[in-house]
């Protein structure tokens, strides 16, 4: 998690950064550049950024592998990896639909944080399940976090 993230999510949430921290079986600093997953001798299946900014959009889509949520992803890119970002800025600039969209060419998921509206959510928990429900697809994983289109 990026510093900015953990300010974010305090101030989005409520929530400690240290809630989420004790839910992971791991964690790294974004500067420790030894962490396992800025290898790409690591195995993993799957990165997703989320939510992920513009801004590392732009450090992504351009090589900058200055931290280690963007070094990871830059792994995921050169070793073919599945890496899904899940963008969250609205309305977007001709500068970054062009850096998603060339991340997009290079086979990185690009998803906005938009809900189904199908499915009829009651809760803002039940939008949320929809959306990570949605990423979650993209991984392969299964969930019943919201009804499917039938």
């Amino acid at each position: 998690m990026s510093d900015t993230a953990r300010s974010i999510l305090e101030a989005e949430t409520g929530l400690s950064p240290s809630v989420l921290e004790n839910m992971a079986d791991a964690t790294y600093s974004d500067d420790d550049m030894y962490a396992p997953m800025a290898s790409g001798s690591h195995r993993y299946d799957v990165m997703f950024i989320a939510p992920c900014s513009e801004s590392t959009v732009a450090k992504i889509a351009n090589g900058i592998a200055d931290t280690l949520i963007t070094r990871a992803a830059s792994v995921c890119i050169k070793e073919g990896r599945r890496l899904i970002l899940l963008v969250r800025e609205s309305p977007k600039s001709a500068i970054m639909l062009e850096n998603e969209l060339k991340l997009a060419r290079l086979g990185v998921v690009i998803m906005d944080a938009n809900p189904g509206f199908y499915p009829r959510p009651k809760t803002v928990e039940d939008v949320v399940d929809i959306v990570v429900g949605r990423c979650l697809d993209q991984a392969g994983v299964d969930h019943s976090l919201y009804r499917r289109w039938e």
